[in-house]
């Protein structure tokens, strides 16, 4: 007989076995009859309720509704009736998307009784696939900073030093996927959201090209700058999500109506004819420990590609002079009626722009209009851009957390081209560093493929996080 602490032990690292499998090899081990949708909710539930006290990813578990959406999973499967590679495979959502029945708080006291009684558009499309919703995840309240401290729920910590921030605002998304409590999560990314905490928990964060992944039933933080998108473990991840919620959404005025694409399939096409751009303004004041994995990673891709060349990208101010006035005219009569709901910073950043000046605001909206239908010419002798993503790694929380400070991604945001960040080495201290790939507009497919092959080149996709040691 087995001792029972043995038998404890022997459990846990069952669970952990199954948890740290990427997204792509539970789909195919779900489809081959090796593992059932059941056996990966409870391993994941059961990861939620080891980790989630130190972590803070989640908001909300549905542990009794996942556990009764995997057994319906796992009869359809039995039974022929497969809905696709996401079918039974456990998935998180960022706490500003719509689900119906569920809360949507936005990670702010004015919504904590918040309950939608429609789903977002992402999230329907993922239900439609069969994927199984775990839960709602932390974030920066209403999306509205990069640091994950400033909300209702706590703060958020990094899996990889518990001291340091995740960054944000999809803090939870990415904290939850770097820790295995979920095979891959939805964020949103308005001047970097997806891509800075995906980078500071050392998983893979794809902004899509605008108005690829429709926005419609997210609580709006940016009309014109907002994207929605995976944040996996591997590339390989990104784009069996991406290929989910990708396409044309009719109620959406964002969306792009664009023909469908295995984006799981492009993975596959080679990568020896792209010509790689090095915008070099975006190398400037680098920590020393990311500007020599930086080197090293831009060596690797020059080996694969066909080459690099410098480049020089169009100057863009519209940012905060677009997200902070479509803020607050989304908050306009909550900030008014109970500014004492919002966390402060959230509240004087808001009431920042009660006063903007609209002919600000209108040559902003315009400056995004040109640099949108003019971006193209970049990509004239390149096919992709490659930049750091963070100048610094993970910022302590001691230390505020660092908001956006150090960030490379929010230009991208305004151009509206799909941006990827992956893993490419770590610090002395064992602090992951991220590199970014940006794309022509709709080349989303080009940008993972790249993604893809570098991750196979190297060996920092295989890392994890020490949590386990750290909780023994």
């Amino acid at each position: 007989m087995v001792p029972p602490h043995l038998a404890a032990a022997q459990s846990l690292a069952k669970q952990d076995e199954l948890t740290g499998m990427s997204l792509a090899q539970v789909s195919r081990k779900v489809r081959a009859g090796e593992v059932s949708p059941v056996a990966l909710t409870q391993a994941c539930l059961a990861r939620i309720d080891r980790f989630n006290p130190m972590l803070n990813a989640f908001i909300t578990v549905r542990h009794d509704e996942a556990l009764a959406e995997a057994r319906k999973a796992e009869t359809e499967i039995r039974e022929g009736r497969s809905r696709g590679p996401l079918h039974g495979i456990p998935i998180a959502l960022k706490d500003n998307m719509d689900t119906a029945g569920v809360r949507t708080t936005g990670a702010s006291e004015l919504f904590k009784d918040r309950v939608p009684t429609e789903d977002a558009e992402v999230a329907r499309r993922l239900k439609a696939a069969g994927a199984i919703l775990l839960g709602k995840l932390n974030l920066n309240e209403f999306a509205y900073g990069g640091s994950s401290i400033v909300t209702h729920y706590g703060t958020m910590h990094n899996p990889w030093d518990l001291q340091r921030a995740t960054g944000g605002s999809s803090g939870g998304s990415a904290a939850a996927v770097a820790a295995d409590l979920c095979y891959a999560a939805l964020g949103t990314d308005t001047a970097g959201s997806v891509r800075m905490p995906s980078s500071h928990c050392g998983i893979v964060g794809l902004k899509p090209t605008y108005g690829l992944v429709s926005t419609r039933g997210v609580l709006m933080l940016s009309w014109t700058l907002d994207h929605v998108g995976p944040m996996c473990k591997t590339a390989e991840d990104a784009a069996m999500v991406l290929g989910v919620i990708a396409g044309y959404d009719v109620l959406e005025p964002t969306s792009a109506d664009r023909p469908p694409l295995d984006y799981t399939r492009e993975l596959g096409k080679p990568t020896a004819a792209l010509r790689l751009g090095i915008p070099r303004k975006y190398y400037e004041e680098l920590n020393p420990e990311v500007a020599a994995a930086i080197t090293a990673a831009i060596e690797v891709l020059r080996g694969m590609s066909a080459g690099t060349r410098e480049i020089e990208l169009p100057e863009a101010t519209a940012g905060a002079r677009l997200w902070g006035p479509e803020a607050y005219a989304f908050h306009r009569r909550w900030i008014t009626e109970s500014p004492e709901r919002y966390q402060p910073a959230t509240r004087a950043s808001l009431q920042r722009y009660a006063k903007a000046e609209a002919l600000d605001y209108v040559e902003a909206r315009r400056e995004v209009d040109l640099l949108r239908r003019n971006i193209g010419r970049v990509f004239a002798n390149v096919d992709l851009l490659v930049t750091p993503m963070m100048r610094v790694p993970a910022p302590p929380l001691a230390d505020g957390g660092g908001g956006g400070s150090g960030a490379n991604p929010s230009v991208f945001n305004i151009f509206g081209l799909p941006a990827v960040s992956v893993r490419c080495g770590f610090t002395k201290s064992g602090l992951p560093i991220g590199l970014q790939i940006v794309g022509p507009p709709f080349k989303d497919a080009t940008v993972l493929a790249m993604a893809h092959a570098y991750e196979q080149a190297t060996p920092w996709r295989s890392r994890k996080p020490k949590l386990s040691t750290a909780a023994a």
